[in-house]
Order: structure tokens, then sequence, then C-alpha cells
């Protein structure tokens, strides 16, 4: 069915991993972080977008329209054969067929290749969503099943919170028991396929543990990870196009790969811009002109709040860069955590002077597009601030490796020494993670990378965000925290590592 196989296919596009996700409501499925999932295709069975917001949703039973209803939607396509409508994402009705005592053969002769209808079984229909993904993708697929624990006796996930399902005990046994043998035959059915199904749990056919999943997707297994000097920003702009979907994924791919921060930015766009730019034509999935685009790229008081909501429940910070002085103010009442004033307004000293005579907090200024004599009036004007970092900056996207100046940094961690509110810091627009290594060894405390998620034609920053639907802002932590390894400490002293192969010959 076509209406079915496209919006697979669109939302699959979105990430370059080869990994998908089932997700189930047993309690096994609390012991595993969300940035497991993060940057990976997530299915959901019934309202197990509860736990973690789920690409897509399958599900046949009019409860849990209930369940979405109270709790909110989190996903982004719906498959279902009920009339659920959804306000945020998109619906895909399917043919329910009830199980019959005969039904289980052609059930899995519809998983290796027959039309897709919403099975009794949801695990079924979701393994058939995979398939089609794999056959999108065009290569093999690995698909690990988190929640799946099949005991009645352990109830569901504390993470759901209430329960809306109404079988009796001996129903919920009965169904759970039936589930876990099509499981079994569907692993069967699946091998030399294009899934390589993976059951997450402690059944005897698992082949993970949850704590194997932690291992294999975090670094240290999710545990407590050593104390970086060095913090990482991942720098969104605007590419969530004011989507909170996508921002989500967004912030949850940053937190996953390694990430000390999520930064975004903030402007006024009737006073930044002016009424003509504002109607200049602009071609964009937003409207027809300049302002729509620019308009829907904001984030509303509202984004905010919920944007703090979700980095507090992740473990994560975030800050944005203000534009104007509108914007400075309510991101202070936001609860930014800090400011960040970008190259593009350097020539906006009387805004500047503002925020360094009002900001409490520490303040993040690039320095792209200055010189010498912009250097001192900032090191003048932002004397009295608690904490000023200072990030070395090349505003050309991408930056070419002669006008990257890396050696500034270096410059600004000396000038630190004399004033200790100074952290020197390098905003990298050069490609890759060359440019950052080098900085943290010329004493950067601060790294700044653009990110986005997938490729668009439309989007800023292309040409230098890294993917965060493919492993390349993960790869650029990983390169900058093996940069603050090799450098170490600047105390000389002998190290565990080193031994004497000539001794001296002790005196008699």
């Amino acid at each position: 069915m076509d209406n079915f196989s496209t919006p697979i296919s669109a939302i699959a596009s979105t990430y370059g991993t080869d990994t998908i996700f089932i997700l189930g409501k047993g309690p096994s499925a609390d012991d595993v972080p969300a940035e497991v999932f993060a940057g990976s295709l997530v299915i959901g069975i019934n309202d197990a977008e509860r736990i973690y917001p789920a690409d897509i949703s399958i599900f046949h039973a009019d409860w849990v329209k209930q369940s979405l209803a109270e709790s909110g939607e989190r996903a982004r396509l719906y498959l279902t054969s009920t009339d659920f409508r959804s306000k945020v994402a998109d619906v895909v009705r399917a043919e329910h067929v009830p199980l019959s005592q005969e039904g289980g053969d052609l059930m899995m002769q519809r998983l290796l290749g027959g039309d897709f209808v919403i099975e009794d079984v949801l695990l079924i229909s979701a393994l058939q969503v995979a398939r089609k993904v794999a056959e999108a993708r065009g290569r093999s697929q690995t698909v690990y099943l988190v929640g799946f624990d099949f005991r009645a006796d352990m109830g569901s996930a504390h993470s759901l919170g209430r329960s809306y399902e109404n079988d009796t005990a001996d129903q919920r046994r009965l169904r759970i028991d039936m589930q876990e043998n099509f499981l079994l035959n569907a692993l069967y059915m699946l091998r030399g396929t294009n899934l390589d199904v993976v059951h997450v749990g402690d059944r005897s056919y698992s082949r993970m543990t949850t704590t194997d999943l932690r291992h294999e997707f975090l670094p240290g297994g999710g545990e407590a990870e050593r104390a970086w000097n060095v913090s990482v920003i991942a720098e969104l702009t605007t590419n969530h196009f004011g989507d909170r979907g996508r921002l989500e994924r967004m912030v949850r791919a940053a937190k996953a790969a390694g990430a000390n921060f999520v930064k975004f930015q903030k402007r006024d766009v009737e006073s930044f811009y002016s009424r003509e730019q504002l109607a200049a034509p602009y071609k964009s999935p937003f409207g027809k002109t300049f302002g729509d685009y620019r308009h829907q790229l904001e984030l509303s008081d509202d984004d905010f709040a919920y944007l703090d909501g979700l980095c507090k429940q992740l473990g994560i910070q975030w800050f944005a860069s203000a534009l104007d002085a509108k914007s400075y103010r309510e991101l202070m009442d936001l609860g930014s955590a800090m400011i960040k004033l970008p190259s593009t307004i350097s020539e906006h000293t009387d805004y500047l002077s503002m925020v360094a005579q009002t900001c409490d907090r520490p303040i993040v200024l690039s320095t792209g597009m200055t010189d010498k004599a912009f250097e001192h009036w900032v090191l003048n004007t932002f004397r009295n601030s608690p904490q000023l970092y200072l990030l070395q900056c090349n505003s050309a996207y991408p930056t070419p490796a002669e006008d990257c100046n890396v050696g500034v940094v270096r410059h600004y961690d000396r000038l630190s020494r004399d004033q200790p509110q100074i952290v020197a810091g390098y905003s990298s627009h050069d490609a890759g993670w060359f440019g950052s290594a080098l900085a943290v060894a010329a004493g950067a405390r601060m790294v700044e990378k653009h990110v986005k998620l997938g490729n668009t034609e439309f989007a800023h920053f292309d040409a230098v965000a890294l993917d965060l639907t493919k492993s390349e802002f993960k790869d650029y932590v990983a390169k900058v925290r093996e940069a603050e390894i090799v450098v170490g400490s600047e105390e000389k002293d002998i190290r565990p590592s080193e031994h004497h192969k000539y001794r001296v010959a002790a005196a008699e």
C-alpha cells in the first residue's frame, strides 16, 4: 500500500544509522536511558511512546486513544485501524486482522512479504515496518526489541504511570504468552532476511541484557564519566525549524553524542529585519516570503519552557544567542544558562555595552569579523562580567584552513592568566574536528560546532553542520575528548606508564 510505504521511507530517511528500536512497555524499558534511542528509528507498540517519543506508533485498541489524549502525542506517524485523529502527526489507516485459530501461519506469511495489516500481535506489524525500512534503505537493519519481557507478573514500565489497558490478569497472561510464542516463530522465520533481530532482556533467547545495550550505545555504559575541562557545544542554530519533535530529537542526539550544552538563537524578527527584507520572496516549506521563513524558525516562550524541561530531564544544559535587546531580556527570564553574543552583531556596540552592564551570568562572545581594536574594547567593556568566554571564530562557512587562526585561542588563554574571568574557546566553522582538537591544545575550554538533522535544501549552515542522524557529531566529540586527554596537565611529573630502562646502581 503506497500510503504506508511513502511516509515510512520519509521518516527513515532522516536517520543515517542502520539501527531500529521496537519499544514495548515491559519494566526492563526503565533500565534503558533515553540517550540509547537517540539517533535511531523508534517504533512504538500501543502507547509505548510515553516511555520515549516514537517515530512510528502502531495500535488497534481504542483505549490507546484515551492514553494519547491524556498524556500527549509523541510520535511522528501513527499506523492504526481506529478513527484516531492527530493534530501533530500523520495518520495512516490499515486493516486490523484479528488472530483466528489458523491465522498464525497467514500472519507469518505477511511478515515475510505480504500486504501490511495491523496484526493482533503488534510486534509482528512492527517487524514488518522494520522490513519496509530495510527495503527502503537497501541494506540489512539491526532491530533491538526493548521492553518485551513477557512476564505478566512484572507489570509495566514505571515511566508509563497509569495503565489504560482493561484486560484481566488471566487475559493479560494469555495474551503475553501468545505474543512470546509468535516472537520465537518470527525470530526463526527472519533468519537470513534483511533484519537481524536482537531481543534485549533476560529470556533464554535474549542476545543482550539491558546492561549490554547501555554499553553498546553509551560511553562507559551510561555510568558516571570522567570530568572534562572542555565544554562541547552542539550549536543547533535554527535547524530545529520551529518543530518541537525535531527539536527534541536533536537535543537527545546531541546529549547521546556527549555534548555538554545545546545552543540556539533568538531574535525579534520584526525589528531585526527591515520591512523590505521580510517582504522579499523566499522559497521554503513555511511560506513564500523571507518573513514567513524567519518567523517559523523562532522558538516561542512555551517552546523554550519545553526545551528547559527536556534538558533537565536529560541532564544537559542550554543557552542561546541573543541578537537584540528584546531577545536578551526574554532569554534572561527564560533561564538561559549563558548569553551568547555572536559575531553577527559585533558592530552593535550600544547593545553589547548594555548586556555587559546588566548580565548576571556567563557571557559567550564570538570574535568573527573583528580585530585587535575590538578585543581591547571588549576587555574594557566586559571587565566586570562574572565570566567571559572569548571564542576565536571566523565567520566564513566553511572557514578555509589558512583563516582558522587557532593561535588566537592561545592568546586568549594567556589573557586568562591575568584576568581569570576570561575563558578561551573556539567556534568552529571549519570542516571536521581537526581545528577544534588543535584549539583544545592551544587552551580552549569551550568548543562549538554546528549540527543538523539530515540534509535540507533550504537550511542555513549545512556546509559546516555535522549530521546528528549519523555518527559525525559523536565522532567530533570523541576527537575533542581525545585531544583533551593527550594535552593532559601543565604540571610535569612522572607518569605511571613510565619506567627507567637503565637505573643508576645504588651506592655501596
